[in-house]
């Protein structure tokens, strides 16, 4: 990931000028879910696109040395070799965009990718995930020991309380208190949509996340009962859009959880490509947080070369 946010001063208002049409963004988000997708040698393509902006992530209590190495080969090799040689694709070297895991397993994930000769980044979830509820000192910290660890990415999350109150000082102030502590790592902020109440603190709270210096904007930590939706993902884009307007910075984008199927990736694709341009269809700018994602996404190519879907077992992990 090249590209990072220098950040600027809080604007208050332009923070307190912002409106979402909301019937607006729900007829864009339904037209959008309605398009014909692309088929065959295109969509195949698409699907290793979208490989190659996943963040495969692991983020479970039971996580261990032996999974991690197992989700890091899978990172390398996402798509069986058989399959890329049959597209003619095996020589382009598809990896996913990154492994997430917790900051406890960054040194185990580090190991793993050395072990396996991959060079794709290690991003660690920190400052409280998911609830972001923990002491500042404790957040800073934890962001602080991901870096120390080898993470270059950190995907932080912010503390909704702040956002709901509209304390957007505060809330600025902390984040760009965990941009400090990244370090040279590059930071996605979770906004953790699903508990913002409304579009228009979905909107403000992109605004602040960015001028505080995020070089990504995240949907949800996955945890929530809500998740990454297209009205949230238009509200977001947009405000990447207007931050790139007025700044001349690109702020990435990266929805997660819930994400689950090669046919929704498509959607996700499109939208990002006609909100947002052809610029922003790279892993420098586009992340998706998936784990169960890059299986159908397998069995879709696996359709393509031969004709028959694949049971899940016939693709595995490792």
């Amino acid at each position: 990931m090249s590209c990072r946010n220098p950040g600027t001063a809080l604007d208050l208002g332009w923070i307190s000028r912002v409106r979402v049409n909301h019937p607006a963004i729900l007829r864009r988000s339904e037209q959008i879910q309605s398009r014909r997708t692309v088929k065959k040698d295109w969509q195949a393509a698409w699907l290793l696109k979208a490989v190659t902006c996943i963040d495969l992530t692991t983020l479970s209590g039971d996580d261990t040395p032996s999974n991690i190495h197992r989700l890091c080969f899978k990172a390398k090799h996402p798509i069986k070799e058989d399959l890329l040689r049959s597209i003619k694709m095996e020589d382009s070297g598809v990896t996913t965009g990154a492994v997430c895991v917790y900051p406890a397993r960054v040194q185990d994930t580090v190991k793993a990718l050395k072990d396996v000769g991959c060079d794709i980044p290690v991003a660690s979830v920190a400052t409280g995930f998911p609830s972001g509820q923990t002491p500042l000192k404790t957040r800073l910290a934890e962001v602080r020991t991901a870096v120390d660890d080898g993470a270059s990415e950190i995907d932080i999350v912010i503390n909704r309380t702040l956002a709901l109150s509209g304390r957007w000082k505060e809330l600025y102030e902390e984040i760009k208190l965990f941009r400090e502590a990244c370090g040279e790592a590059h930071m996605k902020t979770i906004l953790g949509t699903g508990e913002l109440g409304s579009l228009i603190n979905v909107y403000k709270a992109s605004l602040v996340a960015m001028m505080a210096g995020s070089d990504f904007i995240k949907t949800s930590t996955g945890k929530e009962s809500v998740n990454a939706t297209y009205p949230v993902a238009l509200v977001m884009v947009r405000a990447i859009r207007d931050y790139y307007w007025k700044t001349g910075v690109k702020v990435g984008f990266k929805p997660a959880g819930g994400i689950r199927s090669a046919k929704e990736v498509l959607v996700w694709l499109s939208l990002m490509k006609e909100e947002l341009g052809d610029d922003w269809l790279t892993p420098d700018l586009f992340r998706i947080g998936a784990s169960t994602l890059l299986a159908d996404i397998e069995r879709q190519i696996y359709h393509h070369v031969t004709g028959r879907y694949a049971a899940y077992h016939d693709l595995p992990m490792a």
